[in-house]
C-alpha cells in the first residue's frame, strides 16, 4: 500500500512537535549560560538575548501544541479498586482512541453499525450549522431492498431540515433491473420516492446493470465538505453495516455522481419519469404485467 501524501501542514506540525527539535531547544538552553559561564569571550548581554530567543521559542511552540493536539487528563489509578486491571483496560481504551484521532487528522473515518445512520445525521446537520456552501447533498443509493430507506427517520428528518435551511438534495436510487420489473419491488420503490419528494428531494433512478463498477456505489457528498462512502450496506436494525468518511478529494465523488446522474433528456429524473410513466398506471389498476415492465426497463 502505497503511503498517502503529506502536506505541508502535517510536516510543519511534526516538526515543531518534533522530540528532537524540543530536545535540541533544551540542550541549548542549559549549555548557553554555562558557555557564557566559562568563556569570558561571550558576553553577558549575548547570554540574555539566546536564552530570551530560546524562552519564545518554547513558548510559541507550547501555544503550537496546544492547537494542534487535544489534551485530556490522564485517570489516576490509585482511587481505583484494582490499579493493575485498570491500567490494561485504560490502555486499550486509550488506543483505541488515539487510533481514531489519528484517522480523524488524516481526513478519514470508518464508522461501524448503529453509528452509521447517526454519522450520517451528523454530518447533514454540520452543513446546516456550518453556513458551507454550496448546500448541498448529492446522494447515490445502491436501493436493494427501498423498505430500509424509509425506516431512517432521523435520517429523513435531517433531509428535511436542510431543505428546509435553503439546501438542496438530489437522490439516485440505483436498481437492478430484474427488481424493477418486480411489482412488489415497483411498489415499494415509488413510494420511497412520493417520500422523498414529499421532503423537497429531487428524484432519480439509474438501472445498476448499466452502470460501471466504479459508479454503483452507496455514497452521500456533502457540499464540497465530505463524502460518506457505505463500504458494507447495513440491515434494517444495522446490527452491521461499514462506512467510510473522506473530507479530501471529495470533488472527484461529485464529478461520479455527476456522470452517473445524467445531462438533458437522459438524466435520471427523466428516466425516473419514464419508469413511472408505465408502472405508476399498472399499479394503481392492480394489473401488474411483467413483460410490459421489462420492455419499459429495456428503454430506459
Amino acid at each position: 500500500m502505497v503511503a498517502p501524501r503529506r502536506d505541508t501542514t502535517t510536516k510543519v506540525a511534526d516538526l515543531l512537535s518534533s522530540p528532537v527539535l524540543n530536545g535540541v531547544i533544551g540542550v541549548v538552553g542549559l549549555a548557553t549560560p554555562v558557555v557564557g559561564w566559562v568563556s569570558s569571550a561571550v558576553s553577558l548581554e549575548a547570554v540574555l538575548v539566546v536564552e530570551t530567543v530560546l524562552v519564545l521559542l518554547l513558548v510559541a511552540n507550547h501555544i503550537w501544541m496546544r492547537q494542534v493536539y487535544i489534551h485530556l487528563r490522564r485517570a489516576n489509578n490509585r482511587a481505583m479498586a484494582d490499579a493493575k486491571y485498570f491500567d490494561l483496560v485504560r490502555s486499550q481504551l486509550e488506543q483505541e482512541l488515539i487510533a481514531d484521532f489519528g484517522e480523524i487528522a488524516d481526513g478519514h473515518l470508518q464508522v461501524y453499525a448503529t453509528e452509521v445512520p447517526r454519522l450520517s445525521v451528523l454530518l447533514l446537520q454540520a452543513l446546516i450549522d456550518s453556513g458551507s456552501e454550496p448546500k448541498r447533498v448529492l446522494a447515490a443509493d445502491l436501493t436493494t431492498n427501498p423498505n430500509l430507506l424509509t425506516q431512517r427517520r432521523e435520517y429523513l428528518a435531517a433531509n428535511r431540515r436542510l431543505i428546509e435551511a435553503g439546501g438542496t438534495i438530489q437522490r439516485l436510487f440505483i436498481a437492478f433491473a430484474a427488481d424493477l420489473v418486480r411489482e412488489e419491488y415497483a411498489r415499494s420503490l415509488l413510494q420511497l420516492v412520493d417520500h422523498h419528494r414529499s421532503l423537497g428531494v429531487t428524484c432519480g433512478i439509474a438501472v445498476r446493470d448499466r452502470l460501471r463498477a466504479d459508479q454503483a456505489i452507496d455514497f452521500v457528498v456533502v457540499s464540497r465538505a465530505a463524502v460518506l462512502v457505505e463500504e458494507d450496506q447495513g440491515d434494517a436494525d444495522y446490527t452491521r453495516g461499514r462506512s467510510s468518511v473522506y473530507f479530501k478529494q471529495v470533488d472527484r465523488w461529485t464529478g461520479r455522481f455527476e456522470a452517473t446522474w445524467g445531462h438533458g433528456a437522459g438524466a435520471a429524473p427523466f428516466v425516473l419519469q419514464a419508469y413511472e410513466s408505465a408502472a405508476r398506471p399498472m399499479l394503481d389498476a392492480g394489473a401488474w404485467d411483467e413483460g410490459r415492465a421489462a420492455q419499459t426497463v429495456e428503454r430506459l
